[in-house]
């Protein structure tokens, strides 16, 4: 921290208070400074500042680009495979093999869309389903949710049901199935998408690029996670304070670097 010229109770000279005066006037006092947050997912963070009391109010703001990354974390991911159902009796998970954007939100096991704050989160999905059968087929596609390392529960009301036309002409039938869901996560929570189908030659087909026209490969799905509410500062917070020292609680980071400013008030 930069500590600038304070006044002596007992009196100034007309320089000492001139000096403090033109600091004041160009935004420079005693009460900024900054802090790094502690990594290996570490959720709290100690700020050590002779000028906080209990009282003080502290107010951070990011300060360095890795602190500014996590002020809209978001995700948008694809698969370029197809993805079969087997059996019409069992879910299936949907995967993902291609991150096309990555900030707070990511996948790991291929099918784990994994947010690091908590917050209200919009879940959109576009999945492109092939039918090789003769007769219409459905299919369901719905959200489950899982923290840490546990299983994935089914999250009510999300499920979404999609006929899918019949084969003709000897050529598939095809729909894009297509929907954005709003779910509340908390720091560490993980998001999947399941779905099952009435018939095994109903799939999620991934199509390569063509030509006549020239046209791009049409991945099997796209998925795109985008941060909802709250505002961000509700992430990094201060959790308790005494005489010289602030515990910050923040969402479980594991980046170098993430540095923040901080305003005393009080």
């Amino acid at each position: 921290m930069t500590m600038f010229r304070v006044l002596n109770y007992s009196g100034a000279t007309p320089r000492e208070i001139s000096e403090v005066v033109n600091n004041l006037m160009n935004g420079k006092s005693n009460n900024t400074g900054t802090v790094t947050l502690n990594t290996g997912n570490a959720t709290t963070t100690s700020l050590v500042d002779e000028r906080i009391s209990v009282d003080t109010k502290i107010v951070l703001i990011p300060f360095s680009d890795a602190a500014e990354l996590d002020s809209a974390p978001y995700g948008a991911f694809q698969d370029t495979t197809d993805q079969v159902a087997t059996t019409t009796t069992n879910e299936y998970i949907i995967s993902y093999d291609t991150t096309d954007y990555s900030n707070g939100v990511s996948v790991e096991s291929t099918n784990k869309v994994r947010v690091k704050s908590y917050g209200i989160y919009n879940i959109a999905f576009s999945i492109q389903f092939a039918n090789a059968d003769v007769s219409i087929q459905d299919v369901d596609v719905w959200f489950k949710k899982g923290s840490g390392g546990g299983a994935a529960s089914n999250v009510a009301g999300s499920n979404s049901k999609f006929s899918v036309p019949n084969s003709h002409g000897g050529t598939d039938g095809h729909l894009i199935a297509a929907l954005n869901f709003f779910i509340e996560l908390q720091a560490d929570d993980y998001v999947q998408l399941a779905w099952a189908s009435t018939d095994s030659d109903c799939k999620i087909e991934h199509l390569a690029a063509q030509t006549s026209p020239t046209r791009p490969a049409t991945p099997s799905v796209i998925l795109t996670v985008n941060y909802v509410a709250p505002a961000t500062y509700s992430n990094i917070y201060v959790s308790a304070q005494q005489q010289g020292q602030a515990t910050i609680t923040h969402f479980a980071n594991s980046t170098a670097d993430k540095t923040y400013a901080y305003i005393l008030v009080g």
